[in-house]
């Protein structure tokens, strides 16, 4: 029995399949494919004697096919300077064609600081649109890679919700409005934009007709907790038993708008990008390296409980530097 099983182990057909198949003839391909059931596609490939790469191809575009978003109706283009061409969701579209909404396009995104940076003009709005953007670019590349952790089509909607959402409660000026003005008038008063944010996205769900909206793509009222929650995590401390409501099975998920674990999170990157490109200074932090490499792995949280947590490679750490030094130059 054992020079049977020996044998079976260096059969050429036991040692094909810990083969790398792009090193694979054409014969091999046309051999497994038949033996699959494929024979009308071992066919195609007999004629051209092509293996090897061509599967390679054929794995990318199944793949592409797999990841790539449907255009649906309502859904809008947007021609932004720092990320191209962006495609947003009908319900996202909804969303910004409200007043509320539309008056962060009068909103300095860096304040004050225009009048010493000529260039900074860009507004709350654009910022907005870029973090929804790169929200649902880093769920969707994690969905992709990983579909073990069950991101559904409607995690994905809800990250981009609280991307698009997360800047709402901003006043004039920005940060020096919750940071200087509000702190005086009444003083020693916490109050923070996060806070108007979740409670404009209220305000326009009850009176611009966002309800019908949202029950369209059947986000429910769990789905609305968690995208207040993704806007602003401080929410779980009022909870008795201190976890979230809306997606307590994905923690990770409240990782990628506001990140309070670590500040690696995707409405730094595209202020980082964006603030550097208005100013005019140099911006070492690439955060297409960090979609790229972003990993879902169980890791030690802040009770010394195993959990899901974002992660990104080793040789990655001296890149995390340079995003923290540009966050300390801006």
């Amino acid at each position: 029995m054992d020079a049977q099983k020996s044998g079976d182990e260096s059969s050429p057909k036991k040692a094909r399949l810990n083969e790398d198949y792009s090193k694979w003839d054409a014969g091999t391909l046309e051999e497994e494919l038949k033996e699959k059931g494929f024979d009308d596609v071992a066919e195609l490939f007999q004629p051209k004697k092509k293996a090897g790469n061509t599967l390679k191809r054929i794995e990318e575009f199944i793949e592409t096919i797999k990841t790539r978003r449907l255009p649906l109706k309502g859904q809008k283009v947007f021609n932004d300077p720092i990320h191209g061409l962006i495609e947003l969701h009908p319900l996202c579209v909804k969303i910004i064609d409200t007043p509320e909404f539309q008056r962060l396009r009068f909103l300095k995104q860096l304040g004050t600081a225009y009048f010493v940076y000529p260039g900074a003009s860009h507004n709350r709005f654009e910022h907005s649109l870029g973090v929804c953007h790169l929200a649902g670019r880093l769920v969707r590349a994690i969905k992709s890679r990983q579909p073990d952790l069950g991101i559904t089509d409607k995690d994905v909607l809800c990250v981009e919700i609280a991307g698009l959402c997360h800047d709402l409660g901003h006043g004039p000026f920005s940060h020096l409005f919750d940071r200087e003005f509000i702190p005086k008038v009444p003083p020693g008063t916490p109050w923070e934009h996060e806070q108007a944010s979740i409670a404009l996205l209220d305000y326009m769900i009850e009176k611009r007709n966002l309800d019908s909206e949202f029950e369209k793509y059947d986000i429910t009222e769990f789905d609305i907790t968690f995208i207040k929650e993704q806007i602003r995590p401080e929410m779980k401390e009022n909870y008795d038993d201190g976890k979230f409501k809306g997606r307590p099975d994905k923690p990770f998920l409240y990782e990628i708008v506001a990140n309070k674990r670590n500040g690696i999170d995707v409405d730094k990157w595209d202020y980082f990008a964006r603030d550097c490109y208005m100013l005019g200074i140099q911006n070492n932090f690439d955060h297409n390296r960090c979609i790229h490499f972003a990993r879902v792995l169980d890791a030690k949280g802040d009770s010394d409980e195993m959990e899901k947590q974002i992660c990104t490679r080793e040789k990655e750490a001296g890149h995390l530097y340079d995003m923290f030094y540009t966050r300390y130059m801006l």
